[in-house]
């Protein structure tokens, strides 16, 4: 049997993987991501099982973010949870204690192509990913939001590969964008809610049931379906901002976009 070539990509180092011995991805495995106590010694296998290339996770407790490059798709990884490398390129974002990393995966044949549902005629690959990619995960974010959310994501966004980055403080991003604490906090709990209300799991926004990792999930989810991409980075470069709208109407805006989601 022919199998595709697979291939992990870390911290600018390429792993090929075998069919019949996999990979594993973790503290101690045959990718050694970092020596942190929060990271399973292995957490993510790639195998080859009944024709297919498969991405498991083997761990107790932590989760995975896996998407293709396009942010067409995008899967939460649970444990005990697997799922087929059906795309030619995938990234992989994971949170372990303080610190968030991500690696890729590239299959030279996969089994499945993206098909999106508004081809354009000249029927260009590229054009196809564009087309796909203006209407997936689509949200409505006031600008003070969308500055909150790139904020957050500004380590990831400013990098150039694969490899590890820790998220911004709540003070730290705060301090970046010139809000108070406070002030940062409440649009923090808005982006979750709105977010989670959309269908995204793992954020559970709203004063007193906050995720403890839900930062780490926002970031995952905001690079792994284009929520925030580099160019969004000049936002933040002297960037002013005037939302004075009362917490209130900020509420009521937030619960109209998200309407608007729903009928998109």
């Amino acid at each position: 049997m022919i199998h595709s070539k697979v291939t992990v990509v870390f911290c600018g180092e390429e792993y090929s993987v075998s069919p019949e011995t996999g990979l594993t991805i973790g503290r101690t495995g045959d990718v050694e991501v970092d020596d942190n106590p929060y990271l399973h010694r292995t957490f993510l296998v790639v195998s080859f099982e009944n024709g297919f290339w498969w991405i498991s996770n083997t761990g107790s407790t932590l989760t995975a973010t896996v998407a293709d490059e396009q942010g067409l798709f995008q899967a939460w990884l649970n444990p005990g949870a697997k799922i087929p490398l059906a795309m030619r390129k995938l990234i992989v974002w994971f949170t372990a204690g303080p610190t968030t990393y991500d690696f890729e995966i590239h299959v030279a044949s996969p089994a499945f192509r993206s098909v999106t549902a508004d081809a354009p005629a000249d029927g260009s690959a590229d054009a196809e990913d564009e087309v796909g990619a203006a209407t997936v995960g689509r949200v409505s974010f006031t600008p003070d939001q969308k500055l909150l959310v790139v904020a957050l994501c500004e380590p990831f966004l400013r990098r150039r590969e694969a490899g590890t980055n820790q998220i911004p403080s709540s003070a730290a991003a705060a301090e970046r964008l010139g809000w108070t604490l406070t002030r940062f906090n409440r649009k923090l709990d808005n982006v979750c809610q709105k977010l989670a209300d959309a269908g995204t799991r793992g954020l559970h926004g709203g004063v007193g049931k906050l995720a403890t990792n839900r930062k780490a999930r926002l970031v995952e989810h905001a690079l792994s379906t284009k929520l925030v991409t580099d160019g969004d980075l000049a936002l933040l470069d002297g960037a002013v901002t005037t939302d004075t709208t009362p917490d209130e109407e900020n509420r009521v805006d937030d619960r109209m976009a998200v309407a608007e989601q729903g009928n998109a």
